[in-house]
């Protein structure tokens, strides 16, 4: 690097945000990740060891995606190689891998590709990737705010690992504030004094969002007139600054969790105004209708349920529709839907019931009573309770306990008498009054 070089990356840096000032140096100083990136953990054990395979990172805005990317670079001996999804296209991947080929052959160096966004490249830019990611020509590292097993091509995905980040916690995010404060070339030169008010203020209206929190935090440093040498940073004006984050809408990742949170909420509230209110600002923004639908399509299962399972089927109607049409003609259908969903009554049954149930089958080992085992194993031995078929009953039920004996007083269900729900837990509860009856007075 040679002397004109030097002062034009200095320059560069004292043009850069805090939020890229502060990125990590080090595996350690990634906050709010050590599921993954904790001692022993097998993404820390993959770079340590310079093994790093092919992976999808995925999760919110400003929880470390690039930053772990970046630390791989540093930390391994191969090549790395950014491309941004959005501005890069097929002859840029050749590009790579022609480069990374060369690399190979000649001097024995692996390429790491980094693609940011990478749920922006279509099928076919996707595509051009699987054949160098399945012969190790390249590694691919992919970073995506959106679900990766909706977005990202399966083939790839079977080919990669795929990681999971978190939101960072308030106390994460206190942390990544102080030592801004403390360490960051430019702001620790001054002299701040942020109130505690201000300091959980800011660490909780950042929803979890690292580059958010310090995004506000220099807005306010650079806002803010010095008073004695003082710069001091009390809770309102922390709010003025978090607030003109929050009221852009980047359709790139860095706040639309907020937005689709409220809409996601509105919808569940049964309040249609504030639904529309959040649909509009998503469209304008230019968010992938697509991605709306599925959200609807979630709040169809998880908040309406049982009460009116008709928006479920509207719902994946819906996710069909937007996919053939698109906007601006999809605004329409995916506001059809987003309305059913928020007046129809609501039931998160089958969404607790689910849950509960799979805790148990984690952690409670059971078997199955022998009389609902596959009757057509011949080797199964002969039980001392038949089966019974509920066909042979007019009622359609048979009065019979199917949960194992370990589980016999677990109930996972508990019905809402809401909607379409109440009739269908009356027309059961009938049914099985009728026939309990009916098998006391056999006895």
């Amino acid at each position: 690097m040679d002397m004109f070089e030097m002062v034009r990356n200095n320059n560069l840096h004292d043009k850069k945000p805090l939020a890229d000032r502060m990125k990590p140096q080090n595996l350690d100083q990634v906050m709010g990740q050590d599921h993954v990136l904790g001692q022993g953990k097998l993404l820390r054990r993959s770079i340590e060891a310079d093994r790093v395979q092919s992976m999808i990172l995925h999760g919110p805005a400003g929880v470390g995606k690039t930053s772990i990317a970046k630390l791989v670079s540093t930390l391994t001996q191969s090549r790395f190689v950014i491309l941004n999804a959005v501005t890069s296209g097929v002859k840029d991947i050749k590009s790579v891998v022609e480069t990374a080929k060369r690399n190979l052959e000649f001097e024995n160096v692996k390429t790491i590709l980094f693609v940011d966004e990478i749920h922006r490249f279509n099928k076919l830019q996707q595509d051009a990737l699987l054949p160098y990611v399945e012969n190790g020509i390249i590694t691919l590292i992919g970073a995506t705010t959106e679900n990766p097993y909706f977005e990202v091509n399966q083939a790839l995905i079977s080919r990669s690992l795929v990681f999971e980040l978190y939101k960072l916690k308030e106390r994460d995010l206190v942390e990544v504030i102080e030592q801004a404060i403390a360490n960051d070339i430019f702001l620790n030169k001054k002299n701040i004094q942020l109130t505690d008010n201000a300091l959980n203020f800011l660490a909780q209206k950042s929803n979890g969002d690292a580059r958010q929190a310090l995004n506000a935090l220099e807005l306010a440093v650079l806002t803010t007139t010095e008073t004695d040498g003082i710069i001091f940073i009390d809770e309102s004006i922390i709010g003025e600054c978090i607030q003109k984050k929050y009221i852009s809408y980047d359709k790139s990742g860095d706040s639309h969790y907020d937005v689709i949170s409220a809409f996601i909420k509105s919808m569940r509230g049964s309040d249609p105004d504030a639904t529309l209110h959040y649909l509009a600002k998503m469209i304008i923004a230019g968010e992938d209708p697509k991605f709306i639908a599925r959200r609807i399509l979630i709040a169809a299962s998880e908040d309406v349920g049982l009460a009116n399972s008709n928006a479920l089927n509207l719902a994946v109607n819906t996710m069909q529709t937007v996919q053939f049409i698109g906007f601006p003609e999809a605004r329409i259908t995916l506001a059809h839907a987003a309305l059913y969903v928020a007046l129809s009554p609501k039931s998160n049954t089958a969404y607790i019931g689910i849950d509960a149930a799979l805790k148990d089958a984690e952690e409670i080992t059971s078997g199955v009573p022998g009389y609902l085992k596959d009757a057509t194993n011949k080797k199964m031995k002969k039980i001392s309770e038949e089966y019974q078929y509920p066909h042979s009953n007019k009622s359609g039920y048979a009065v019979q306990t199917y949960l194992p004996d370990e589980l016999r007083e677990k109930k996972y269900y508990h019905s809402k008498m809401i909607g379409d729900e109440k009739r269908l837990n009356e027309f059961l509860d009938k049914v099985i009054e009728y026939e309990k009856t009916k098998h006391l007075a056999t006895k």
